[in-house]
């Protein structure tokens, strides 16, 4: 038995299209995360002693023809393929063309959207011969297990296929709950990957990105992964299993210059949090590899000492908005005050911030965009991102945004512009979608450009010929949009 996981080719020939981000794209800054969910799906496939070929055709910039011959030549029995919202369309086109070259190869899509959509994902195109929803790693296991068999598909939890002219949605599986059973996935990278493809501009170079956990326990009305995939519950590592991850790092992928933790807050649980810094200190990881890692602003000052001590490098909260009203709205569970405090803990601790900003919410007006401006530009983050709201389904916003009409199209196609980049299907009697996209734009301008900043970043630059290669990477992108 034989299991090819696919990151699908999409706009290859314009950029590296990030499919595995929260909000997928050919960003203006060049992020390309790890194709983090189909890498862990090939460890408990490979754990579970299952022949499996990871492949990135975005990374790699493979596009469809190519992909074809790399897929026909491996000749696998199962293809999981990954999706996104604005590249469904594609995704299930790859699917098809697979279908033509191979047509008795079992189609399985997977990630968040066909999770949420799944029978109007099934019934865009027969070559889809199941929909693996949500976390899918024991999933996938069991349908490889079922094909190789000649199991009925009615044994594997978690699946929606066809049979007899009629969509049957088998039970949802229980989400993993030991996660320590998965091997690390940067052994993954290490096989199957060129981690040199892969690019956070807030991040020093070469990097590899790594959850410690699964779920959240907040409930912005605005993220997807929680809301449609991993839930609320937030499910650890133990600290010594993430520490073991550190060293293997350290030991086998000496190039790697920092660690990303991507789990949606990594501080929710401060103890545990607490408690990896240490065991990092204790074996002297902190003064070999750099990380960073998503935060609240609820994150104290002795928690951040900690994290700094440990060889943490840089911190990335949602601030979303200058507004607080409009943090209420999108139950976002922080306050502006918070924000502040934040900051200033993380100068004491003499950590970096990226901060993230959004409009478009609940409630939004001209005059609390520019509060949202004013507040990013008071905060005074390292790095700040500006996204109008992407109301993806499955999400609360989409919900509201669906049953208020501000969603402009559901040709999912037309969910990013032409050249790959993120575009604004909301629009609202007050805002149209090219004001929350010229606002973020303007925003942009107004963060980058002013003296202050560009001072801060040549002192910053001068100093630091790590942080040298990673501004002028990351500046010379975004300057290119600008």
């Amino acid at each position: 038995m034989k299991v090819f996981l696919l990151n699908p080719p999409f706009k290859t020939e314009l950029g590296k299209f990030s499919r595995a981000s929260r909000s997928p794209a050919i960003t203006k800054s060049g992020t390309l995360y790890n194709p983090l969910w189909l890498a862990y799906a090939c460890a408990y496939l490979e754990k579970n002693n299952i022949e499996t070929k990871l492949y990135d055709s975005c990374a790699e910039q493979t596009n469809l023809d190519k992909t074809l011959k790399i897929i026909k030549n491996y000749n696998p029995q199962l293809i999981v393929l990954d999706t996104s919202t604005p590249s469904i369309n594609e995704d299930v086109h790859c699917a098809e063309e697979i279908k033509k070259v191979m047509p008795n190869v079992h189609i399985c899509l997977v990630g968040t959207h066909p999770s949420v959509l799944t029978e109007e994902v099934l019934n865009m195109s027969t070559s889809i011969d199941s929909i693996a929803r949500h976390e899918y790693d024991a999933t996938v296991v069991d349908l490889a297990k079922a094909i190789n068999e000649n199991r009925d598909l009615s044994t594997v939890d978690g699946i929606s296929y066809r049979k007899d002219g009629h969509i049957i949605n088998n039970p949802d599986r229980a989400y993993i709950e030991n996660l320590d059973e998965f091997p690390f996935v940067t052994e993954i990278y290490k096989k199957h990957l060129n981690i040199n493809n892969y690019f956070f501009s807030a991040a020093t170079l070469p990097m590899v990105m790594i959850m410690t956990g699964r779920g959240c326990p907040s409930r912005c009305f605005f993220c997807v992964y929680p809301q449609t995939f991993h839930g609320h519950k937030y499910r650890l590592r133990s600290a010594e299993n993430v520490v073991a991850e550190f060293e293997w790092i350290v030991n086998n992928l000496p190039e790697v210059k920092s660690i990303g933790i991507e789990d949606d807050t990594f501080t929710a649980n401060p103890d545990r949090a607490k408690q990896i810094c240490r065991m990092l200190i204790e074996k002297g990881i902190h003064k070999k590899v750099k990380w960073w890692a998503n935060t609240r602003v609820h994150t104290d000052l002795e928690l951040m000492k900690l994290m700094k001590k440990a060889g943490c490098r840089l911190i990335i909260p949602g601030f979303e908005s200058g507004s607080q009203e409009i943090l209420k709205n999108i139950h976002k569970g922080t306050t502006v005050e918070q924000a502040h405090k934040y900051m200033k803990n993380a100068r004491k601790a003499g950590l970096l911030v990226h901060g993230c900003f959004m409009v478009g919410n609940k409630g939004e007006t001209r005059e609390t965009m520019e509060q949202t401006l004013k507040f990013a530009i008071k905060l005074n983050p390292d790095s700040a991102q500006f996204f109008p709201l992407i109301p993806y389904p499955g999400t609360e916003a989409y919900a509201w945004a669906k049953e208020n009409g501000y969603i402009k199209t559901f040709d999912y196609s037309k969910w990013l512009k032409e050249d790959g980049n993120h575009e604004c299907v909301v629009s609202y009697p007050n805002l149209t979608s090219e004001d929350l996209v010229d606002f973020c734009t303007y925003a942009r301008r107004k963060f980058y450009l002013r003296p202050r900043y560009l001072i801060y970043k040549t002192i910053q630059s001068v100093t630091n010929l790590d942080e040298m290669k990673r501004n002028l990477k990351a500046f010379s992108r975004l300057l290119g949009y600008m």
